[in-house]
């Protein structure tokens, strides 16, 4: 005769199963002899939260990946680097970020993108891609970046709207992000009209900057009211992602 499981331990076989998938798709060692096509950059300066954000959108689109913090960034070569398609910069402290990259991995990440390696910048990251003076990657063609305008006015936290060429407005939670006016083609604009996410070419790189963080989980939502749903903000995300990583072009207008 078979014996049948118990209501609670059919629950606990399902919750079991779900970890074990989840298990699936965590971040792949740098050691592995797997190379994944994405490296999300991990090191001082991050903040933990949108490493983690980042991680959840990877992984539910089994997008794989490894992480690297500084020192392990450090050690890496043009050609380690460019073994990679896609190269993440999530936000945090941009200062604090490039001060724990020697100038060496600057310059070589900076020419791994002129070779051909992708790059998406989310705020701090953003930052970081222009010609900032705390060891910035410079992907820009010398153009720096400043942050938008809600902080000359005291404002560090919001939610912003964000326009877009042929597609609905959307919500987007906004914490010190910087503007990108100068460099790219505008995929999208905050409400002063300028740039708040981009995309060009540096050399036979393709990059993607933003100032606002659709990966914000709902955790980040509290206290704030939205028009655009955690799930439809998440999901371009992985457009943002996915764009970068395919070199795909964006619906934009010209930032020139």
């Amino acid at each position: 005769m078979k014996r049948r499981l118990a209501p609670a331990s059919v629950s606990l076989l399902i919750l079991l199963a779900y970890g074990c998938n989840r298990a699936n798709h965590p971040a792949i060692p740098l050691t592995s002899n797997t190379t994944p096509p994405i490296l999300l950059f991990s090191g001082a300066g991050t903040s933990r939260n949108d490493v983690e954000a980042l991680e959840t959108i990877l992984e539910e689109r089994h997008l794989e990946y490894s992480t690297a913090n500084s020192e392990q960034l450090n050690q890496m070569s043009e050609s380690r680097l460019r073994a990679y398609r896609l190269l993440i910069v999530p936000g945090g402290n941009y200062i604090t970020m490039g001060e724990s990259l020697s100038s060496g991995t600057a310059a070589r990440i900076r020419d791994a993108v002129q070779d051909g390696l992708n790059y998406l910048g989310i705020c701090a990251g953003g930052l970081l891609a222009g010609d900032c003076k705390e060891n910035g990657l410079n992907l820009t063609a010398g153009v720096r970046f400043d942050f938008y305008s809600a902080v000359n006015r005291g404002i560090h936290k919001a939610v912003v709207p964000i326009t877009r060429i042929d597609a609905p407005t959307l919500d987007q939670y906004w914490e010190d992000g910087p503007q990108f006016t100068g460099w790219g083609e505008i995929v999208g604009k905050y409400p002063d009209g300028t740039p708040a996410i981009v995309e060009g070419r540096s050399g036979d790189g393709w990059v993607i900057l933003s100032g606002v963080h659709p990966e914000a989980p709902e955790s980040w939502r509290r206290g704030m009211s939205f028009t655009t749903s955690t799930a439809d903000d998440n999901a371009y995300a992985a457009t943002l992602i996915r764009a970068a990583l395919d070199r795909t072009s964006l619906p934009h207008d010209s930032n020139k």
